[in-house]
């Protein structure tokens, strides 16, 4: 499955209805975030049951200041509605991929148990 186009609008919406969402926060005028754009295209298309979006920073202010980007490219990735990845700067394939795998084998569900406030 190739990237979507994520805006201010369809945002909430793209989690609540995913598993997995990958954000690539970009512009066109970043250099490093051209050079990331083919590798991340490349794993979206070995990945076509994970959604791989891309915020275009410039179009979408709005949503880009929201997620406190301050450095392009930053890629988020959600599981289950939940931010469980954010890092600025471009990954090689390699890395992506080992984000990717990371985050499809995080157990959402220990990771809310373990953020819980506990009571004595």
């Amino acid at each position: 499955m190739a990237t979507i186009d994520i805006t201010e609008q369809n945002f909430a919406e793209t989690l609540e209805n995913n598993e997995i969402v990958f954000v690539d926060f970009w512009a066109a005028w970043c250099g490093p975030c051209r050079m990331f754009a083919p590798t991340y295209g490349a794993a979206a298309e070995r990945h076509p049951e994970i959604i791989f979006a891309k915020v275009d920073t410039e179009a979408e202010q709005a949503l880009a200041a929201a997620a406190n980007i301050s450095s392009i490219p930053t890629l988020m990735a959600f599981k289950h509605k939940a931010l469980v990845f954010a890092q600025p700067g471009a990954l090689n394939a390699t890395g992506l991929e080992e984000v990717i795998q990371e985050v499809k084998n995080l157990d959402t569900n220990q990771l809310q148990a373990d953020t819980a406030p506990q009571h004595p």
